[in-house]
């Protein structure tokens, strides 16, 4: 199938049922038992910088192994294939330093995400989105990292949107169906990562479908810039996304709450990949494939979402319990447009007609 084919393909089902995202890299990654030495490969082995961790890397050095990350959740159910570049950006790959490979990380992430997808579309004749994932990065456009120095910021809007650009435009290149821009903290990060887009559809000449997802990072009920979810969707609806949702953070019960609130106002389809749970004494994540089955079961029959997936720790087993859950259930009805004026800060306001 052609892009085109898929999303259009994509987008009917989406007006019919749920549709399944894939789970955690990295959660999938740790049972392999990586070392140093797989993640320098023969590409860096003299690269003086260890870089066990950075998983973006495993693109270039160990690619079959990410083609298993990606086969597995098709196996289990997965229609959308999220990339292995979610730190590949210059900003975040300057830890280390491996800032020249990031548009070669990106391309491949994308070519490796899109030919599993192709086997399995050949396979039984199903569309499968790529979903290039366009991460957060390690540095904050709203937010000073210096609480004693308020103004301080380490990088600008400018900066931060050209890293950010040269992301999407391998992405766009490597075959990628959608861009996702995820676990957003920082509104204003999230800002530039559209204006990064927009500048690289017009250089390719490609413009491709955004998927805007956002963090709240505590029971709060807030980003970790302050904004509560009616705030930030406000924040981002401009921006006319193809779907918009929650993911990280929390796991599927405190993110129920936050969930209904971004699907009682979005306009477009809503999407959920909470974590396994939120982290243990020993970092591990304690949501079993069975009970967020049950969690994400109550979400499709309340009507709160139209796309399921796993972050933090879920695996393909995860998968294919919520493919499970949501099965036969109507996908929730995008809300009708308001034309009002609708702003916002951390708070949202809203226009009186």
């Amino acid at each position: 199938m052609t892009r085109e084919q898929r999303l259009k393909a994509i987008n009917a089902e989406l007006a019919k049922r749920i549709l399944v995202l894939d789970g955690s890299m990295g959660a999938y990654l740790q049972g392999f038992g990586l070392t140093g030495e797989d993640f320098h490969g023969e590409r860096f082995a003299a690269h003086k910088t260890p870089i066990k961790g950075d998983s973006d890397a495993l693109t270039l050095t160990r690619p079959e192994i990410i083609r298993k990350v990606h086969e597995a959740y098709l196996a289990s159910g997965a229609e959308i294939i999220s990339t292995n570049t979610f730190t590949a950006t210059p900003v975040s790959q300057a830890e280390y330093g491996l800032e020249a490979h990031v548009y070669e990380m990106c391309v491949d992430g994308a070519r490796l995400a899109r030919d599993a997808c192709d086997v399995a579309e050949a396979a039984d004749g199903k569309p499968r989105l790529v979903a290039g994932s366009v991460g957060p990065t390690t540095k904050l456009l709203s937010m000073s990292p210096d609480v004693g120095d308020p103004g301080r910021r380490d990088i600008d809007f400018d900066a931060m949107a050209a890293g950010y650009e040269l992301n999407i435009r391998g992405l766009i290149e490597g075959g990628a169906d959608i861009i996702l821009i995820e676990t957003i903290t920082d509104t204003l990060n999230a800002k530039s990562a559209l204006w990064a887009a927009w500048e690289a559809f017009d250089k390719t000449g490609v413009e491709l479908p955004l998927w805007i997802s956002g963090t709240i990072t505590d029971r709060s009920g807030r980003t970790l810039s302050g904004q509560t979810v009616e705030a930030f969707y406000n924040s981002i609806a401009h921006a006319k996304p193809w779907a918009v949702g929650l993911n990280c953070a929390l796991g599927p019960g405190d993110m129920r709450a936050f969930l209904a609130d971004l699907a009682r106002v979005a306009e477009c389809a809503v999407s959920a990949y909470p974590n396994a749970g939120l982290p243990n004494a020993m970092g591990g994540y304690d949501e079993t494939p069975h009970s967020m089955e049950a969690h994400y079961a109550e979400w499709a029959r309340a009507g709160l979402v139209n796309i399921v997936g796993g972050c933090c720790g879920t695996t393909p087993e995860h998968i294919t319990h919520m493919k499970h859950a949501i099965e036969g259930v109507k996908p929730r009805v995008p809300v009708a447009h308001d034309a009002r004026l609708r702003l916002a800060g951390l708070e949202p306001f809203t226009a009186a007609a």
